[in-house]
Order: structure tokens, then sequence, then C-alpha cells
């Protein structure tokens, strides 16, 4: 590895500081000489012929900016011109020159590397060629490789970028390895784009890979080619801070297999998606689903080999779930040699990325860990037993050296170290003491045992800043949240560099005197003078800070709030700061000088303080040539609360006072850039009144020489000496990274490979393996697919049977009804074998089904047929009780079709006299005006269809036994007497409806069968956002602009207010018909509350947990209440029994801006539709997994469910059906007024299932 740069001690290091240059690397065996690849089959058309561009031949050839037409979508960023290379990259900006990044990733610059490399075409050694292409052939050829990794994906390019390298040969200096001279490679790489997304594809074509690595002009030897991702730096005053990388490939064997594998289901194609996300790249699944599975002996040894996959990122933020473990952990620790997590964090990183156990957010991210501070591994000597102890998490050639520095905390029960060594450092030892234990950190590591870094390594802080400051005497605060805090810390010169990001103008300059406001990092990391120990040691980062700031003279104050939570996934130390309060104006544009200070911290039983007063210097700007300065002062209290180990008081000799000492403070406020900039130099040690700093050692003052990879030892007087960090090796004054891979060949065991890194090295386990328990050993990897969703299932095809998930990997196969057969093969069941039909009716057997016709001379459904006679007269009104239904007879007034046909089938020889009926004789059922009931069921078969006004059957409607499909009535009700209608409120008519809310009234369609009748829509009522009561056909609305509830009967009636009092803004409501009460979300107030249907009985069921409460269903037969958060930093979907008890997350991963909200009450689907992510999902709340039943969708707002069909309103579309088994839109609906429309839900003929006694006290306010 190269040597780590020095920096000097007024320069901020920066990220680029810490990251150390790769160095030499073994050099691998020379290779026989390869046969010319033939790559043509795979590539998409390039040359000349094709309009490319050649770049002009050479050694570090760059291509002009090529101006895209289309903008490419990387990391979340919009990228408008590329540069191609002959190294084998394509950068986002101007690359640099070869020297200063070849063997380094990521790149400053920005790249995409299919095979970043020191590539060489001088004197006609191979072309590289370059075009941007919109062509239907291309982008269907794009396309279809997109899709073969992406399946489910709908993108579309609309332009490629295609970038060929042909025939390039390695850079051979002079004398170098003679084998490379006639060696040659070939691959492609393809960027495709559309309005919203980018993908890039990798293409290494059979054999086309001759060499793996070349050698560096800068004598660090071979080095093997990069695979990966980059993207560009962002330069700040301080510093330069990396932008997140992916490394796909970085050693030779995995280059080597990179046209043998594929992560798209075809040999040598590499498709990532890489537009969407600011941190990550996400590479397709088919990683193991290739189409040739022939393949020599070598062949097979060739892929078995691990294809190796690194993502880092300086600033991800999110957990993965990677396939390094056999239990998902944080995303830092996973892959390294010495992980360890708490229970409870399994559980927490799981949740956080998936909400619910899904393969396919499991498979997304397993294959490309991230980690950016890595925990470091170090021999010690092995002449001094007493000194070592083995630690479980390392290897057992390695021992660990006690230290000191040990973390206090307790606990009210004993613990022990047996089942508490994961609240240890990875670099600590646990110990045990009679009344617990306690951590402490091993040679080479600083901190308090809980947590420990090493020693002498350059640290970095992150976290968001939020406050409300007045300044001056404006009235008005200055308010800002979620604002970034980046810190640097050269921690052996105890120099903290901390930067504050988009702090407005009025508020940036004024805070310039709080240095300390950063200054909380310099005591943490202050170099220590022997015997005394810096924040870190003492807290391990893990603290709160409460600080009182009064300035003198006006009396403002200031109150500042700090917690540290401690070393996050990604190595960094975590922070999150609130102030409020006042401060004195310092004008804009001027300048603030702080002298060197000193500050007493005092400690006692956990917890810290200190005190002093500061002053600072103000220069104005000029004015006439002339700069005014004035000098003001503050007071300064803080504490500081920690948690300690109490066990071992022998270890706690820290000095109880101990004196910082803070110097070379600048502090900065930049107004173009609106970011806030303090730095300092920080030691702690005795008290002292400063008059022997200029005899202090150099270690204690920082003033030292030694590398920034290096621990300063303080000798006699001012003399001292360097010693490299762990994981280094040097003289102290230069650092070079040890190679622990190349050292320690073994060091990973069996089925993992080793992976060096700056300081450190990372084992990862090879594809298809994971760490097992101990952190350490790979075992192979059990994944536990859905088998059904996946469709890798063996049961019968879906026409057939069916397949049922019942967790893990397993499954049930059932036939579907009209089937009989194990699951796995069904075969059609001949119901007319089983005399279904009438005996004066013919039988039609169909695949899973039959039907019956009545014969010649007869008329029915089939089931019943009568003869073709005249009815007798009718007499009077008589009913008759069955056991399937009520029949009436009729005297006096002339008989329905029903009543005719139900006397047929119940009676012989007069009105009065029912005869003997036969086994499958069918009685049709009547309501109380002789009308034809839409549901009719056969009393002996237990089917049931629905039919139309004239009794006949409507096709696709019968239901298997014991289940009745919701039928739709065309018989109008009794009509209410009550009160006379409005004008403008127009009566429903009979039948089920649509209704839906569009400019603050309410219109209704018709549905006929499955179909919206469209000319039959009229405006009932001027009313928004609605429920509907179907037993006592009312309609329920919410009102914002009033704010109030209210309510009209749509037989007529004036509309009522039943709630004016205590809203905010109440926006979804449903109503619950078998408990007569009303439930409404209110998104102001964050509240869901509960009231009877005429308003009285009111109470709150929730106001904790709520940001953006939106819609809201109830399932009255099961008791169960759905409502919407339209949190847009966390959206969900949350669950409840009615009574408020049981309250859970259902949905809250893949959401964006879920709208509207909708149960159906015959198939147990919740559904719902999502203005940010464009798709209307659906799925059983009592089964795991969800269904996308269409995407793309424009801006949906509301969604109501009836039958097979769903109904959702759309602000540009108006109002949608969709057929939710198919999957597929059917029809649309468009208003007379072309507004937006709001709610929508149905209003059903007749009320679902349930006993409105029984549920009427379940969920009572």
């Amino acid at each position: 590895m190269g040597a780590a740069p020095r920096c000097p001690p007024w320069a901020l290091l920066a990220l680029a500081a810490a990251m150390a240059l790769p160095g030499p690397l073994l050099p691998a065996p020379a290779l026989q000489p390869q046969p010319q690849p033939h790559p043509e089959p795979l590539l998409l058309p390039h040359g000349p012929g094709h309009g490319d561009a050649a770049l002009e031949h050479g050694d570090d050839s760059r291509s002009a900016a090529l101006e895209l037409s289309r903008a490419l979508r990387f990391y979340g960023t919009a990228v408008r011109s590329l540069h191609v290379a002959t190294n084998g990259i394509i950068a986002v900006n101007e690359p640099s020159n070869e020297e200063k990044y070849l063997g380094q990733f990521p790149v400053s610059f920005g790249a995409i590397a299919p095979f970043m490399a020191d590539l060489d075409t001088t004197d006609g050694h191979g072309n590289v060629y370059y075009r941007e292409d919109s062509s239907s052939e291309v982008l269907k050829l794009a396309s279809d490789y997109i899709k073969r990794g992406f399946p489910e994906t709908t993108f579309e390019p609309s332009s490629v970028v295609i970038v060929t390298w042909k025939l390039v040969a390695p850079y051979q200096g002079p004398g170098e390895d003679p084998t490379l001279e006639e060696k040659r490679n070939t691959f492609q790489a393809v960027l495709a784009s559309s309005d919203s997304s980018s993908y890039a594809i990798f293409l290494y074509p059979e054999d086309s890979l001759q060499f793996y690595s070349t050698y560096s002009k800068n004598d660090d030897g071979k080095i093997p080619a990069m695979v990966g991702f980059s993207q560009a730096s962002t330069n700040y005053y301080f510093w330069e801070k990396p932008g997140s990388y992916n490394i796909i490939a970085n050693d030779e064997d995995s280059i080597r297999n990179l046209h043998k594998s594929s992560n798209a289901g075809k040999k040598g194609v590499w498709v990532f998606e890489i537009g969407s996300s600011s941190d990550s790249i996400v590479p397709a699944k088919i990683s193991n689903v290739l189409e040739s599975v022939e393949s020599s002996e070598q062949d097979q040894e060739m892929t078995s080999k691990p294809f190796m996959s690194d993502y880092g990122s300086t600033e991800i933020r999110q957990q993965y779930v990677t396939s390094s473990m056999d239990s998902i952990e944080e995303d830092q620790h996973v892959t390294y040699s010495v992980p360890q997590l708490a229970a409870e964090d399994l559980v927490t990183s799981y949740q956080d990325i998936t909400g619910t156990p899904s393969t396919e957010s499991f498979y997304s991210h397993q294959d490309f860990p991230t980690a950016k501070a890595p925990p470091r591994q170090f021999p010690c000597s092995e002449t001094e037993p007493g000194a070592c102890e083995y630690y479980s998490n390392y290897k057992k050639s390695k021992c660990l050296v006690l230290l000191s520095a040990v973390f206090r905390y307790h606990t009210d029960v004993q613990q022990t170290c047996a089942n508490n060594r994961h609240q240890c450092s990875v670099h600590a030892i646990c110990k045990d003491y009679p009344n617990g234990f306690c951590c402490s950190c091993i040679a080479g590591y600083k901190g308090n045992g809980r947590q420990c870094v090493a020693e002498g390594s350059p640290q970095r802080v992150n976290g968001k800043v939020k406050g409300r400051i007045f300044v001056g005497n404006n009235p008005v605060p200055v308010t800002f949240e979620n604002t970034d805090l980046h810190s640097y810390v050269v921690m052996n010169q105890g120099r903290a560099y901390t930067a504050i990001s988009t702090i407005p103008e009025t508020l940036g300059y004024s805070l310039l005197p709080l240095a300390s406001i950063g200054g909380i990092i310099g005591w943490m990391f202050a170099v220590e003078q022997q015997g005394y120990k810096n924040g870190f040691s003492v807290t391990g980062g893990e603290f709160t800070r409460q600080t009182e700031v009064t300035f003198l003279g006006n009396n403002e104050k200031l109150v500042i709030k700090q917690k540290f939570s401690g070393i996050d996934e990604h190595g960094h130390l975590t922070i999150s700061t609130e102030m409020e309060g006042r401060i004195p104006e310092i004008p804009s544009g001027a300048s603030v000088h702080i002298e060197p200070y000193t500050e007493l911290y005092h400690t006692s039983s956990s917890v810290i303080t200190s005190s002093s007063t500061r002053e600072y210097t103000v220069t104005e700007p000029e004015r006439d040539g002339v700069a005014s300065t004035y000098t003001g002062a503050y007071q300064w209290r803080q504490t500081i609360s920690f948690d300690e180990c109490i066990h071992d008081e022998s270890l706690h000799a820290t000095s109880a006072t101990q004196q910082l000492s803070v110097d070379s403070v600048f502090v900065l406020y930049n107004r173009d850039e609106q970011i806030l900039r303090y730095a300092m130099s920080n030691s702690i040690g005795p008290i002292s009144d400063g008059s022997a700093d200029i005899n202090r050692n150099p270690c204690y003052t920082g003033t030292h020489n030694c590398d920034t990879n290096a621990i300063c030892r303080p000798g006699t007087g001012n003399r001292f000496f360097c010693e490299c960090s762990i994981g280094f090796r040097g003289d102290g004054n230069v650092c070079y990274d040890v190679d622990e891979c190349s050292e320690q060949p073994a060091v990973c065991g069996s089925n993992a490979v080793c992976n060096n890194q700056p300081g450190t090295y990372r084992c990862e386990c090879v594809d298809g393996y994971q760490f097992a328990a101990d952190g350490q050993t790979c075992v192979a990897v059990e994944y536990a697919v859905n088998h059904c969703q996946t469709g890798t299932h063996g049961c019968d095809i879906p026409q057939r049977a069916q397949c049922v998930y019942t967790g893990g990997s397993a499954y049930i196969c059932t036939c579907l009804p009209g089937f009989s057969g194990d699951g796995r093969a069904c075969e059609d069941t001949d119901e007319c074998q089983q005399g279904r039909c009438h005996p004066d009716a013919f039988c039609y057997n169909t695949p899973g089904s039959f039907s019956c016709q009545c014969k010649a001379g007869y008329r029915g459904d089939g089931f019943q047929c009568l003869t073709m006679l005249e009815c007798p007269a009718a007499h009077m009104f008589l009913p008759l009780q069955t056991p399937d239904t009520s029949v009436f007879f009729f005297t006096g007034v002339e008989k329905t079709r029903c009543q005719h046909e139900q006397e047929v089938a119940l009676a012989s020889g007069g009105a009065f006299f029912q005869r003997e009926m036969r086994v499958a004789q069918f009685v049709p059922q009547c309501d109380e005006h002789g009308n034809y009931l839409p549901t009719q069921c056969h009393s002996n078969t237990g089917y049931c269809w629905c039919v139309d006004r004239d009794g006949n059957e409507i096709d696709g409607t019968r239901s298997g036994p014991g289940v009745q499909p919701p039928c739709l009535s065309t018989a109008a009700p009794p009509v209410a007497i009550g009160p006379s209608v409005r004008p403008d409120t127009i009566p429903l008519p009979p039948g089920t409806h649509l209704l839906f809310a569009q400019s603050g009234k309410i219109e209704h369609v018709p549905l006929e069968g499955n179909n919206m009748k469209k000319n039959g829509a009229k405006a009932l009522l001027h009313i928004p956002v609605i429920a509907y009561d179907c037993m006592d056909k009312m309609v329920y609305w919410t009102d914002i602009s009033g704010p109030s509830i209210s309510r009209a009967s749509l037989h007529g009636g004036e509309p009522t207010t039943i709630i004016k009092t205590d809203l905010g803004s109440p926006e979804g409501i449903a109503v619950d018909h078998l408990g007569r009460n009303i439930f409404w979300t209110d998104s102001q107030l964050d509240r869901i509350e509960v009231a009877r249907l005429d308003g009285r009985q009111r109470r709150i069921l929730f106001d904790t947990g709520l940001v953006n409460p939106r819609a809201i269903v109830v399932d009255p037969v099961r008791g169960n209440l759905y409502w919407t958060d339209w949190n847009r930093e966390a959206p969900k979907i949350e669950t409840s029994y009615m009574d408020g008890t049981n309250r859970k997350i259902l949905v809250k991963d893949d959401l964006g801006l879920p709208n509207g909200l909708t149960f159906d009450p015959y198939s147990s689907m919740l559904c719902w539709v999502d203005a940010g992510t464009k798709k209307l999902e659906c799925m059983n709340p009592n089964q795991f997994g969800r269904r996308k039943i269409v995407e793309g969708i424009q801006y949906p707002f509301s969604v109501t469910s009836y039958g097979k069909n769903l109904y959702y309103t759309d602000w540009r579309r108006y109002v949608i059906s969709v057929d939710r088994m198919v999957s597929i839109e059917n029809d649309n609906f468009q208003p007379h007024k072309r507004s937006r429309l709001y709610g929508i839900t149905t209003a059903f003929a007749q009320c679902p299932g349930g006993n409105p006694h029984f549920f009427s006290s379940c969920a009572t306010p």
C-alpha cells in the first residue's frame, strides 16, 4: 500500500488524509498467452460504421466533454456531460492525470469503471469507441439487458451512451512481463437513461479479458484492475469530502470471473441501477441463474471462486441486510472478522429495511455490504503470556494486551461477561468483578472500553443541528432543522475542524463567537498529558451535554443541548445538537477573533461540569477605509452526563479536575456557501497558568512531526518519538499500511476472501456463504424463498391450482374449486356426472365449472326449470317461512315472476299446500316486494350467484359452496318518509353506486354488474370527503374549511352538522355500520377520534405517533381499524382494534404518499393508492406480503372497492376502474366538470354481513 500523505498542522486533512493510497500487491504468476477474443455476439453495435467517435490513441487519452441530450442520473444527481478515458473509465468530470488515480478508489472526479487499469492504445494497440444513441434498435437491445436483471422494472430508456474498449493492451514499461505483450482486452459499458432513472450495463464477452492487472508507473508493482462506481467528491473550504462509491471487483480472481459470472442471468452481463439513490448502486438480482450451464472442469473451478463485491460510502446512513452472517446485522461490522451486535439491534436493522420479512429486500442488498471504518486487528508479543488474553472475536493466532481505560456503568442485576460481551467494543476485553463486569480497550486503542478507536488515527463526527434563535432585537426567530454537522479530528495533534451547513446569513455571523459548539469535539479528542484523559477516554463518545451561554452586557441567553451516541456503523461518531435562545447580532461581513483560553473540567460520579468566561473581538466591515472593532464576552456553563463502570475503582485513577487548553482558534462564516466553520487545537492535563507551556512536550502541544496515522510518544523534556498506529508500519514519521491479507493468506479461513483496508482488513464470505454466530466461520446460506411469489413452486398451473405460502421456504398446493387432485396435478371435476342440473335441463361441463340450460318448452336457470304455462290469477298476500328464505304469496294483486316461480317450486294443487321438494330443488328467493333478491343460493349445493331483475344468472358470478358473491341490487327500496328534499340534494336512485367528491359536491355513478353506467351520473350533494352508512343510507363527510363533520340522508332530507368543535383539519372518515360509530383523522391535531353516528360520546383513540394521518377505513365484521400516515419522512399504514388496542404498523416499506385506503369486506383485502410511488397495491392484513395491482398512475387521491374492481379518483384522470384480479385498467369515467376529484366510496344496496347487535358494543366511544 502507498504511504498516507502527511500534511502540516495548519491544513485540514479532510477525508482524503485518512485514506491510505493503495500499494503493491503480490505479483500473480504469469499466465499463458490466450487466443484472441471474439466478443461480437454479446456487445451492442459499435465502431465507426455505427457512428462512433474514436478516442485518440495513447497511454492516457481523454475525450472532450461528451454533451448528453438526456441527463444521466448518477447517485441521485443529473450528469449532463461525460469524459471517456483510455484507462477503462467514463468520468463524470474531467479526469486528472492517471498517476493521481490509478490504483485508487474512489476517484475525486467521479467515474463509472467497467475495467479501470493502466491501458495503452499507442501504436494502434486497440481502439476506444463511444457515442450517444437513441435509435429504437439500440434502445431495445439495452432495454432487454436491463430487464434480464430487473424483470419487474417498467424502465424504458430514451437514450444510451455506448463506450467500447476493443482489443486494448496493458501498459508495458521497459523490461516488464513479456507474457503481457500479446494480451488484449475487449469490454463495453452501456449507460441507459430515461427522465427518471439510469442503468449501467457492463458487457464482458467470453475470453475477452486476457489480463487482469497492469504494472504501476509509480513502482508499486502489479495493480489489479478495478470495477465499480465512484461519485465525485464535494469540495469544502476546509476539506474535500469523498463521494459514495461501490466496488464490484478489485482482485484478479474477481476480474477473471467477470465473463463467466453474471447478475443478470447471462454470462458476462452485469446490470446496475445507478440513478435513484444518493449513496448506493443497486445491483441486479439474477446472480445465480445463468443461461448456459455447460462448462469445462476448469470453468466450474473458475465460477466457484468468489465474485467479490465491496460497497463503500462516506455518507451512507441507512442500514443494509447482507449475506455475510446468519443473522441480520448493521452494515459496518457485518463482514469484518470481529462483529457482535445486541439482539435488539438485529431486529431494528431488519425492520428498518423491510418492514416485513421480505425476501426481495433481503436479496436486493445481500451481495454488496457497505463499510467505511473497519475494526483493526494486530499481533502482540507472545513472549509475555501474562499480558495477552484471547478475545472471542479475534483469531486464535492473535492476542490482546489489557489497557487501563475502562468503561464504567452500573446495573441493578449482577451481569457477567459471559452474556454481556456484546456491550464491549470489538477492540476491548471484558473482565468480571464481584458485582459486575467492565470493558477496557486493548493496546493500541483509546476509549472507555465500550467504544474504542485506533490510537492516533484521524476521527470523523457526523450529525444534525436544529435551532430557534433570536438575533439581536429581532422579534422573529431564525429557525432551522436537519442541518448537517461534520467534524474532522487530527487525533495526534488534538486539532478539530467542524463545519455546519446551510446556516442563513442572518444568523451565521452572530454564531461565530460560539466556537465551543464544535469545541466539545475538541475536548473529546484532546491530546492527553500523562495521567489525564480526554472526553472520549472517559465517555466513549456516549453522553449528553447541556450548556447555558449568557452574553454579558444585555444578558442574552442561549441554551445548547447535544447528544453523542457513540460510533455508528460507518465508524463515525454521531451527534445531535439543539439550540434555542437569543444572541447578540454581529453585522454581516464581520470577522471574529478568539484568543487561546483554558477551561477546568470537574468529574464526579458520571457527571462532568465546567464553567468559564470567554472574550471575543469583532472587527466590523470597513466603512470609508476604517474598520471598527469591539470586544464581547459571555459566560459558559456546561454539564456532561454519561454512564461509567463502577466495579473496578482501581482503574479509575483520572484526576477529578483537569484543564483543557485551547489555542489556534479559527472561526469563519462563508455567506456564499452558508457554512459556519470552527477549528481549534486542544490538549488536556493538569491545572496550569500557561507560563510553562513553552516547555511542554510537543506530543502535548501537537507540534510534533509524526505521520497522520502515527502516535506521538512523549519522552523526557521536549523529546518524543513517533509510533505508527495499529495496522500501519514505518518509522512513525512516514507510515505505510500493513497488508494483512498478503502476510496472512489464511487469516479469513475457508469459504472466505480477505480484502485489505487502510489499517485493517475485511473478511467476506464467498457467494452462497455467510458468517456463523462466531463472526468468523463462513457457513452455507439457507435463504427463505417465497416460491409462490417467485413462481418456483411445483403446483399445477394457476388455472387449475393455487400456491399457498406458509412461511420460510414452505408452501402447499391446493386445487381450485371445480378441480380435484393433490394440488401438484389437478383434474377437472365433471359436475354433470353429479346430477347438479334440473332433470329438465341440459348440463354442459367446462374446465373448473359447469352450466345448466333448460330444455325446450321450459324456462329457468337450469337448476330449476318450469313449464311455460300461464299463471293463475293471484289472490291475497300471505307470507310463508321456509328454512332458506321468506316466501310471499299474494291474493288480490298480480303476482311477480319471482313469486310465481317460488309458488310453483314449493306448492301444488293450490296456493297453501307445499308439495314434497326434491333434494336438488332450487327455490327462488324474493324480497318483500316480490323482486328477485340480487344474490340467489341453492339450499342443497350451497352454490350462490347473482341475478338480474328478471332472475337470470349473471355470467361469472357463481361462487363455491358457502361463499356469497357481492351482487348489485336492481330493485328500488321503499321510499323513506321524511323532510322534504333540499333543492340541491337529489335522492339516490335504487341500486349500488359509486359516490365521489368533486369541487365541494358529491356525484354518483350507478354500477351495472361490474361496469359503470356513465350516462346515469349526476350530482347529489355539495360536500367533499365522504363515507357511507349502508344501513340508514346516510352519507357522512368532513369539511376542512369549517372545520366540521356532517351527514345527510340519500333518501332525502336536510344535511346536518354533527361535530363542529375542537377540530383542526378533519380529513379521512369511516363509518362502522355495525357498531354505529364514525372514525376520523385530523391532520392538523395529529390524532384519530371516534364518536357515535350523531356525534355523541366522542373520544380520542390516538394522539401520539401521528404526523399527517390521512385515509381511514374500518372492517366492522372483524373489528379492525386501518389508517395511513402521510409522513413524508416515514410514511406508514397502521392498524388497531376498533377500541384502540393492539395498535401496530402494518406497512412502512416502499411507501411515498399513501393517499387513499379501502377494505373490501368480501375478499378481506386492504388496498391503497400512493401518490408518491404512483402505485395501487393490495394485501391481506392477516398475511405477509403485498401485491402490486398497477403502477405508473398519475396523482391518485382516494380508492374504493366493489366486486372484482377497484375504483380510484385521480386528479388528472378522474375515476379509474381497475380489475384487481388481472391487474389491468378496464374503464374510466370523466365527469362533466373537469376539476379535481377527492373522496370516493361505494354505496352498497345492501350491507356486508355481520350481526349489528353483536358488534354494537365493541367500539363504543
